[in-house]
């Protein structure tokens, strides 16, 4: 008699209703667990809440967002955004075997774009070795469910989106930290950040159009030519508030403003104190 495909259960299935205040202070996780997937294992929605954090352990699976489906190997990590349509399950021929947990936070939304989950969902290289514990850290958390709970958990889920974090660097293609075609420009800007540049100027110094330059630079450095130059400038006035007497309207004027009121607003808006306050605050540390 032939053997029958042994079907989806789950050893460990965890829920929890975290608190109105967990869930404005931290990661929560209302669901998580351990599952042993058949060749039966399929899920597809339109929507739900939370990210789910999927840990491929043993077997394989697969996760389909925005049209495009992706393969899941062992070891690998999935990051699911599930307020997007979503789908996934297990391979028929070698069902996988998931921890997994669903993860709600206000940053998480963000977190997921900037590492491109909705393109790239699946973290090949991912260090499954670090993360298993902390999946099985969260199951007994959830268990044991005490005061001390929700920051514990929040610490894990923190540690897996680093983890996610590292891994998705490590996949990047190294790049040099300054283009040859940007070179001219940056080292302009660092030598003469006290004077006032204009990007057609720096995009005619490095042969290129002007749009063309912002494209490069944003690219390279993730902001503008224009704020790169400001955030030099507080960089600049941070060395002189801290290591020099010099007044305020004369470092201003020293890293390139013309107006002292506006660089004190600027400086603020920056780094979240005035100069006076940075200087008192570099005075004391020292």
């Amino acid at each position: 008699m032939a053997t029958q495909p042994a079907l989806t259960h789950f050893p460990i299935s965890l829920f929890a209703t975290p608190s109105s205040l967990d869930q404005e202070l931290f990661y929560t996780v209302p669901r998580a667990g351990h599952m042993v997937g058949g060749p039966d294992h399929h899920i597809r929605r339109d929507h739900f809440p939370g990210h789910e954090l999927i840990l491929c352990v043993r077997g394989r699976g697969f996760v389909r967002v925005q049209g495009h489906s992706h393969p899941v190997a062992a070891g690998q990590l999935v990051w699911v955004d599930c307020h997007q349509p979503h789908e996934h399950g297990a391979q028929a021929e070698d069902p996988w075997e998931v921890y997994w947990v669903r993860a709600e936070g206000l940053v998480l939304p963000r977190m997921a774009q900037v590492l491109k989950v909705g393109v790239s969902p699946v973290f090949a290289g991912f260090d499954d070795a670090a993360a298993a514990p902390i999946f099985r850290e969260v199951f007994t958390l959830m268990k044991d469910d005490g005061a001390r709970t929700a920051p514990l958990i929040h610490a894990a889920i923190a540690r897996l989106v680093a983890l996610a974090f590292v891994c998705r660097q490590a996949q990047a293609a190294p790049a040099p930290s300054t283009p040859a075609v940007l070179d001219r420009a940056v080292r302009k800007m660092k030598l003469f950040y006290f004077e006032q540049h204009r990007v057609a100027g720096l995009a005619a110094l490095c042969g290129v159009s002007p749009s063309h330059f912002n494209r490069l630079f944003r690219g390279t450095f993730g902001t503008s030519p224009i704020d790169w130059l400001r955030r030099e400038r507080i960089n600049q006035a941070k060395r002189c508030l801290a290591t020099t007497n010099d007044s305020v309207k004369r470092i201003a004027g020293q890293v390139g403003y013309r107006d002292r009121f506006y660089f004190s607003k600027d400086f603020k808006r920056t780094t979240g104190l005035t100069p006076r306050q940075f200087r008192q605050r570099e005075s004391a540390a020292t």
